[in-house]
This record gives structure tokens, C-alpha cells and sequence, in this order.
């Protein structure tokens, strides 16, 4: 019994050495113009997790499009958040008070099983937008 307790240690401890974290810019100004996530567009492994990095006051991230089992979040405004992305396919987030300039970024997590759900939601959601409309399709469009 000790053997195999030892055993289920040590491979949670492996696991949890493989899993990353990403960094993601809150900005008022970026690549991709104003109001923005940096980067907008990030691929993870399942496991791994995002903080969300203050950079500029008055942003937060707030998942909009999560996959199916995944864990939904709302960060506080001008707090960094940190997420753990908890199931496969692709997330999709905004930045609440910024949402109408199309704040938002996409996050792949292994392969994209939900992947024409977030298109179908990435058209509607576009519609929305005052400004910058083809920001999130640009985004989607690298999910491979």
C-alpha cells in the first residue's frame, strides 16, 4: 500500500510539472488596435492555465464561450485573474466594459471539439460590435 501510494504521488507531481501558464495583456493599445487582449489568440494545453495581466486600468476578462464541462470565469475590473483551463476546445472571452470594441480573444485547448458551436456564437456575437467587427473572426479563423 505504501508503494502504490508513493507511486500515485509522484505521477500527480509529474503531472502537474508539465501543465503552463500563459500570460495575456489587458491593454488600451496593442497589435491589433485599441482595446485589446495580447495576445488575442493562444493555444494551451488541457491543464494548462491563463493569467489575465493588468497592464492598463479599467479592463477585466469575463469568458462569454466556454466548451462544453469547462469552467466559466469573471475577473473583477482591474484585477488579474488567474484561469485553469479545465476541458478541451475553444474559449472565448471579452472584456465587459470594453465588450462594444471588440475586447475579446480566443483560447484553443487541444483540439477544437467545439469548434463550428464558436463560429456560429463568433457571427452573432460580431454583430453586435460597434467597432472593430472582424477582430473576433480574425481570431477564430486561427483555430486549427
Amino acid at each position: 500500500m505504501k508503494k502504490f501510494a508513493t507511486l500515485l504521488a509522484s505521477m500527480l507531481l509529474v503531472t502537474g510539472v508539465y501543465a503552463a501558464e500563459h500570460q495575456i495583456k489587458m491593454v488600451n493599445s496593442g497589435k491589433d488596435g485599441i482595446m485589446v487582449f495580447e495576445p488575442g489568440f493562444i493555444q494551451a494545453a488541457k491543464g494548462d492555465t491563463v493569467k489575465f495581466v493588468k497592464t492598463d486600468a479599467s479592463h477585466n476578462s469575463s469568458s462569454f464561450f466556454t466548451p462544453k464541462g469547462a469552467t466559466a470565469w469573471k475577473g473583477k475590473m482591474d484585477e488579474e485573474i488567474v484561469v485553469k483551463l479545465d476541458a478541451e476546445g475553444v474559449y472565448m472571452y471579452q472584456c465587459d466594459p470594453h465588450k462594444s470594441m471588440a475586447m475579446v480573444g480566443v483560447i484553443q485547448v487541444g483540439k477544437p471539439v467545439n469548434l463550428d458551436d464558436a463560429k456560429k456564437e463568433a457571427t452573432a456575437y460580431s454583430k453586435t460590435l460597434a467597432m472593430n467587427k472582424d477582430r473576433l473572426s480574425k481570431y477564430i479563423d486561427q483555430v486549427k
